[in-house]
């Protein structure tokens, strides 16, 4: 199923099967469509994914576009859909955005998994001036372009993905679109993270530019106090678009069908 805009909350697709139910958070400059190769591979799993505040199809949605107001809304996704068995999939901001949630300790998660995820310490490179620089990265699909290739990933991208990226990068409203370079990035959690209470897989990408494999282990690992490592081979930060068999293998087995 599909929510409208009439009801306030953001775009989110539904597709039914056996849960528990995978519900999937974007990264900044994504959309519920990074998901899509994942979701591929996982045939006959119960799967939510959403288009964040501000982002997408979710584009005219009203602000605040913070962490807050996303954690907030994804629980009021996950009601809305009747979803009362679940795991959440965060990558990068989502990840972040699922740390958040998974700190109030809704009824029915199962787990989290984060992947490339924002850490919940802010590492020592994210200065103003850093934030600054990060704000301008969607400024025109030329600058996407460069990021893509020489930040974002590191291994070759499947066909069409690239332009995908170009064009959900571009996608968001100006608020949303500079929330989290400026804040949201900043933004230490260490405290809500501590509350955690389930099991957490965090996956990181050997090459990864954005959260570092010793970022993920030095901020965000000791703030969990139930989480395994992983990281997947030859990616960079777009995990879910640089390798969605690894992805896919590995949630499968953290949240096995029940």
């Amino acid at each position: 199923m599909r929510t409208t805009q009439q009801t306030l909350l953001p775009v989110y697709d539904h597709r039914r099967g056996t849960g528990p139910t995978l519900v999937f958070l974007h990264y900044w400059g994504g959309s519920a469509r990074t998901w899509d190769l994942v979701v591929d591979r996982l045939p006959g799993r119960d799967v939510l994914t959403v288009d964040f505040r501000g982002w997408s199809r979710s584009r005219d949605l009203p602000g605040p576009c913070t962490l807050d107001r996303f954690a907030e809304d994804t629980l009021a996704v996950v009601a809305d859909a009747g979803v009362t068995d679940h795991v959440l999939v965060g990558h990068s901001m989502g990840g972040k955005v699922a740390q958040l949630v998974a700190a109030t300790r809704p009824a029915g998660l199962r787990g989290i998994v984060l992947v490339g995820s924002g850490p919940a310490r802010p590492a020592a490179r994210i200065t103003p001036e850093y934030q600054d620089a990060l704000s301008h990265a969607y400024d025109s699909a030329e600058s996407v372009a460069w990021a893509r290739d020489h930040v974002l990933s590191a291994a070759e991208l499947p066909a069409g993905v690239g332009a995908r990226i170009v064009t959900d990068s571009l996608s968001a409203a100006d608020a949303a679109r500079a929330e989290w370079p400026l804040r949201g990035i900043a933004q230490d959690i260490t405290g809500q993270t501590r509350m955690i209470g389930v099991p957490a897989l965090v996956v990181a990408g050997e090459h990864d530019q954005v959260e570092p494999v010793d970022v993920l282990r030095e901020n965000l690992l000791p703030y969990l106090t139930h989480a395994d490592f992983t990281v997947v081979r030859h990616s960079g930060h777009l995990i879910p678009l640089e390798a969605p068999d690894d992805l896919a293998a590995a949630i499968a087995a953290f949240a096995p069908p029940a």
